[in-house]
């Protein structure tokens, strides 16, 4: 497979899955609006969320071809080009795929998610990538025992987890902070960011010999959908011992795309 600026894999045409968005989508470039659409297209290159593709017409920033060529997904010349709005040049940041033998290709532009200062669907913004339409988060208050453990170490305890779930990845417990041995864990300076649940501040362990980084996270404001895990802190499951009703689970073995961010 071939890759474009971004080194995300290209599908063969006959595989590739597009879906009209019904939401509106801007993106900014050096503080103004560089696209604005209605009727972006949304494209699965890879199954775990899709790219949006642009109408030309609803691109405001200037194109400049680059003269460098890449493959579309259905292997056809792709041409590269740098955005241009004002003083703010986004170098290579757009593709237009003028011979693509896939109509929904042609007269788009597909603009690179980093290229861009800040996404938004409708007035919200959007980190990391577009949200899936088929993605979906069920934070769900539980009474459920949970308790947290590292090297025979107790970190944490409750009967009042919240309870996550997001397609394609395993549940996830958050624990009130007043469950969880705050002594023993530091505040970090790392900072992530979920198209669905908001910007994460991370913890880590430091405590009679373990030495564990950014093992814990926190939302403080996360989004509508995930306003119950607010102030709650989980735990690297990958990394702890977990039992949840009296049994011990298996770690599990999460690919590093699908890991919390």
């Amino acid at each position: 497979m071939s890759t474009d600026q971004n080194d995300r894999p290209y599908r063969a045409a006959s595989e590739l899955r597009t879906e009209r968005s019904p939401k509106r989508i801007r993106a900014e470039l050096g503080g103004r609006v560089a696209l604005d659409t209605t009727r972006a297209l949304l494209v699965w290159e890879q199954p775990s969320y899709p790219t949006y593709f642009v109408p030309t017409d609803d691109v405001l920033a200037e194109l400049h071809d680059t003269g460098d060529t890449i493959p579309a997904p259905d292997g056809t010349p792709g041409r590269s080009h740098d955005l241009r709005l004002g003083d703010a040049v986004a170098t290579g940041g757009a593709l237009t795929f003028p011979e693509a033998h896939d109509p929904a290709l042609l007269a788009q532009v597909r603009v690179a998610w980093a290229a861009m200062d800040a996404w938004f669907e409708e007035d919200e913004q959007v980190f990391v990538h577009p949200r899936d339409p088929y993605t979906r988060i069920d934070a769900l208050r539980s009474s459920r025992h949970v308790l947290i453990e590292l090297d025979g170490v107790e970190l944490a305890e409750t009967r009042d987890p919240v309870v996550l779930y997001e397609t394609g990845l395993i549940p996830r417990y958050y624990l009130p902070p007043t469950d969880v041995r705050r002594e023993l864990l530091v505040p970090t300076d790392t900072v992530t960011h979920c198209p669905y649940k908001g910007s994460a501040s991370y913890l880590s362990l430091v405590s009679d010999g373990l030495d564990e980084p950014d093992l814990a996270w926190s939302y403080a404001f996360p989004t509508r959908e995930s306003l119950p895990i607010a102030g709650l802190v989980a735990f690297h499951d990958e990394r702890v011992d977990v039992t949840i009703d009296g049994v011990r689970q298996p770690r599990p073995e999460t690919p590093r795309l699908q890991i919390d961010r």
